[in-house]
């Protein structure tokens, strides 16, 4: 026998760094490879070259370090990919009925998850560099890397035809975090997809945004025009966009897969009970300081006032309640350009209906 072969085999961390995770609140932590080829690069460029990516213009100054983690940072060898549920107690859907109240996405009624989510991944990323002697890095839907992939060759899920990620565990609810490290790390068995004939998410979409299965165009998606998109909406989409004036949940909702999916354990992403309906007319007449001081432990806050308001008047206008018109007629002379065009064509509807 060589020596070599006598040597004992290096310990699995991965069972001490996934206990560690469940210690700090992630609901799976699993591993990948982060240096192995694969297409979503190819996918990503296809995506911005057809220009389905809308004003976002920063995925196209990002476009070659978002191809591949290593584009992005050279030394990756390994990632550690952690999930954290936040499913709602209801189905999301349901507040669409009441058209007078404002419908925010669950994932922004309760503490903003990059904040939730970070510290934490600190802790674990430091913990794992002190036990393997590795560099790591950490990462929360704010960095060029795109985790999604990441999660799927992982076996944390699989994108479904709406492109978003689905657990046969955790449903379409739940936020994703990344380290990436330089160490080696036998990586978990992939995620294969399970959606099968199903098209569920895609028939639920209000606003017809998914060209093919498994393909998104974001200018016609309510989550990038109410969060993303700077400038006035084209019309037909403001009146599809019912009264949803931050994200939308329809195409995860619609996941039957979410029939194996819980509540958020995490009391802090909970919905606050003043995100859960709020009235819209008492949305519209916020100004900059009550816009931070409601939305200041939220997502929301991060597309600042003039956006918020802008999305509220559309969801007046598509209301079809005449007690809102002042709601609407005080927002006429507001000083940003935006906000102005939405309170004259939420008028305009109200005095159509």
């Amino acid at each position: 026998m060589s020596p070599s072969s006598q040597q004992p085999r290096p310990k699995d961390p991965r069972p001490g760094l996934r206990a560690r995770a469940r210690d700090l609140g992630f609901d799976v932590c699993r591993f990948a490879s982060a240096a192995e080829a694969w297409p979503a690069g190819d996918r990503l460029a296809a995506f911005v070259e057809d220009g389905r990516h809308g004003s976002m213009d920063w995925m196209v100054t990002t476009l070659d370090r978002r191809s591949h983690p290593t584009a992005m940072w050279p030394d990756a060898r390994s990632a550690v990919v952690l999930g954290l549920n936040y499913g709602p107690e209801t189905d999301p859907r349901g507040l669409q009925a009441f058209r007078d109240r404002a419908a925010i996405s669950c994932y922004a009624q309760g503490d903003d998850y990059h904040e939730l989510i970070k510290g934490r991944l600190k802790e674990l990323a430091g913990a794992l560099a002190r036990d393997l002697g590795a560099e790591v890095k950490v990462f929360v839907d704010t960095a060029p890397l795109m985790e999604k992939p990441l999660a799927e060759r992982a076996g944390v899920g699989w994108q479904g035809k709406h492109t978003n990620l689905v657990s046969r565990d955790l449903g379409s609810w739940f936020f994703l975090g990344v380290i990436l490290t330089a160490a080696e790390i036998e990586p978990d068995v992939a995620e294969t997809d399970h959606c099968g004939s199903c098209r569920a998410c895609l028939d639920a979409c209000p606003t017809a945004a998914f060209p093919a299965p498994y393909q998104l165009d974001a200018r016609r998606c309510l989550s990038y025009l109410t969060i993303e998109h700077a400038g006035p909406w084209p019309e037909d989409l403001r009146r599809a966009m019912g009264n949803r004036v931050y994200g939308c949940d329809d195409c995860l909702a619609a996941c039957p897969w979410n029939k194996f999916a819980q509540s958020a354990s995490e009391i802090r992403l909970h919905a606050r009970d003043e995100l859960k309906a709020p009235r819209l007319d008492e949305m519209a007449s916020l100004d900059d300081a009550g816009f931070r001081a409601l939305f200041r432990k939220s997502a929301v806050k991060r597309i600042g006032r003039d956006r918020f308001v802008r999305n509220v008047l559309y969801a007046i206008g598509n209301s079809g309640d005449a007690t809102l018109r002042p709601s609407a007629q005080a927002r006429l002379d507001d000083p940003d350009p935006g906000v102005r065009d939405a309170a004259r064509w939420a008028l305009d509807r109200l005095e159509a209906a």
